[in-house]
């Protein structure tokens, strides 16, 4: 089913169908592992996900107690993009992390 577009004459412009809604987000969560140390951790919050160090901190303790902690919360392209950086910035410095997404 295509989206249904208006034009209107008297302003010239394509108006699109009221009834679209905002995009799915979904959460981008790291997972623990015994291997990955808490700087990297820390670190990889700060940079990816502009984080100060005290957020940062605070989500390092959730992921090394819980198993896992939410870095944000993301439209699919941009938290999929978020992924593969942390996970390609992991393996570039021979950590295990693992970054995923879920719907939110």
């Amino acid at each position: 089913m295509s989206p249904q577009h208006d034009f209107d004459p008297d302003t010239e412009t394509l108006t699109a169908d009221p009834e679209l809604g905002e995009p799915r987000q979904y959460e981008v969560v790291l997972l623990n592992d015994d291997y990955t140390t808490m700087d990297f951790v820390v670190d990889v919050l700060m940079r990816y996900f502009n984080k100060n160090f005290a957020e940062a901190e605070d989500i390092m303790y959730q992921v090394h107690e819980q198993g896992s902690g939410v870095c944000g919360i993301y439209p699919f392209d941009i938290a999929e993009s978020k992924v593969n950086q942390v996970i390609e910035h992991a393996r570039a410095n021979n950590y295990p992390l693992l970054c995923v997404l879920r719907p939110h």
